[in-house]
């Protein structure tokens, strides 16, 4: 059989040219007809409805509520009370001691940390490097010793810690007042913030 040209091709009646299984594409509104007799049929009423969900899409976990997991109880933070005495000292009670306690008229052994309000070292009785201390002894006399420490170490126990703040007023007064460095370089540092609040955090080791 001899190939047919282009142009005898064109020329064909459209039925040729057009593939067979078009001619078995049915109708759209026929298609639409059969989808819709197959969805009301007997058999599509007994499709189960989660098999039916899951076929349209829908995940089953979705239709039931996730348990989650209890939330760990939390526990409230330790809150660090605060004393205001009459003077305007404030005490914060760090550690409380086990020890006897402090009286007023006492010698008492105890190291501290000497500060400014805004955190500034001045003074202290532990070398911030090698973590050395060499303790200082302290008479519990406002003639001795300034008038807001001696509030604060009254009353406290061997072993315990506590951070105070101490206004200028009850602080360093005079200059013989302890307690206070004997270097040169760090007993003049400390007197030159005699005229602000400092914050002593102070540790009891003896009461003597």
């Amino acid at each position: 059989m001899e190939a047919l040209s282009f142009q005898s091709l064109l020329q064909l009646p459209s039925t040729l040219r057009t593939p067979s299984y078009v001619e078995k594409e049915q109708p759209k509104n026929t298609v639409a007809k059969n989808l819709d007799e197959r969805l009301h049929s007997p058999t599509a009423k007994r499709l189960p409805r989660r098999l039916l969900l899951q076929f349209m899409g829908f995940c089953p976990i979705l239709s039931h509520p996730v348990s989650a997991a209890p939330m760990p109880e939390m526990k409230e933070p330790q809150v660090i009370r605060t004393l205001k005495l009459p003077s305007g000292v404030r005490i914060q009670e760090i550690v409380e001691g086990q020890g006897s306690a402090a009286n007023e008229g006492d010698l008492v052994e105890i190291n501290y940390v000497c500060r400014r309000t805004n955190g500034y070292f001045v003074h202290s009785t532990v070398d911030q490097f090698s973590g050395e201390s060499t303790p200082v002894i302290l008479p519990l006399d406002e003639k001795q010793i300034i008038a807001g420490l001696k509030e604060v170490l009254v009353g406290m126990r061997i072993g315990g810690k506590r951070r105070a703040l101490i206004p200028p007023y009850v602080g360093y007064i005079n200059e013989n007042l302890k307690p206070i460095p004997e270097e040169f370089g760090p007993r003049r540092s400390l007197l030159s913030h005699v005229n602000e609040p400092l914050i002593f955090e102070v540790q009891l080791l003896k009461v003597l």
